[in-house]
């Protein structure tokens, strides 16, 4: 892990303490809000694990070394004030120690429910699915169907696609293209291809920002 901005360029409360926001490198949901210091910091950087310290017991914890929910570090952003520092990690269970995926599970304000997760909440799904099937469910008709059944549905799914952009009617578009996405979601579990794996593939497809401020 390498660090561009030195731990000594961080400003410290008068306690020696950071904030440090955790945050699920996969899907942006935010996990957990803690404190880190100096030490913490360079433990973090030197494990690629989330390490903080703790002010009502004045010492340093390892995140998972009890209940096995470790955070692996992605990537540590600094704020522009340089006094927060953002965690970017690969969660390997809940963060909160309530069970609950964020300590942020307690909503006291929603004008509308997000859905900023949902593609990835479907995928776990189906991944648990194929892991333990259900009689009755769909999902795990088709994984018992098999690859041809899954492309089947995907070609039928995008015949309607077709259909429904002709008819350029939005409502019919959308739902039909949430059908797809679902079944291209079963057809990338069964072949073990990850949502981060085209997110990377198309991330590389990207101009860089010089291209784009040369272009423009």
């Amino acid at each position: 892990m390498m660090m561009n901005i030195t731990i000594d360029a961080l400003i410290f409360d008068e306690n020696g303490l950071i904030p440090a926001i955790v945050q699920d490198d996969r899907t942006g949901e935010v996990l957990m809000l803690a404190y880190m210091n100096r030490e913490s910091i360079q433990k973090t950087i030197e494990t690629k694990e989330t390490w903080f310290y703790s002010r009502s017991r004045q010492e340093l914890w390892n995140k998972g070394a009890t209940s096995g929910n470790r955070q692996i570090v992605k990537r540590v952003s600094i704020d522009c004030d340089h006094d927060t520092l953002l965690l970017q990690v690969a969660p390997s269970g809940p963060a909160c120690h309530k069970g609950e995926t964020s300590c942020f599970h307690s909503i006291a304000f929603e004008e509308e429910r997000s859905v900023r997760n949902v593609v990835h909440e479907i995928a776990d799904e189906i991944k648990e699915r194929r892991a333990n099937p259900i009689e009755g469910s769909y999902t795990s008709y088709l994984f018992r169907e098999g690859i041809d059944k899954v492309l089947k549905k995907i070609g039928e799914e995008s015949t309607e696609v077709v259909i429904g952009a002709k008819n350029r009617d939005k409502e019919e578009l959308s739902n039909e293209l949430a059908d797809l996405t679902y079944h291209t979601l079963v057809l990338m579990e069964l072949l073990d291809v990850s949502i981060n794996d085209v997110k990377t593939i198309l991330k590389g497809r990207r101009p860089n920002s010089s291209e784009v401020s040369q272009n423009e």
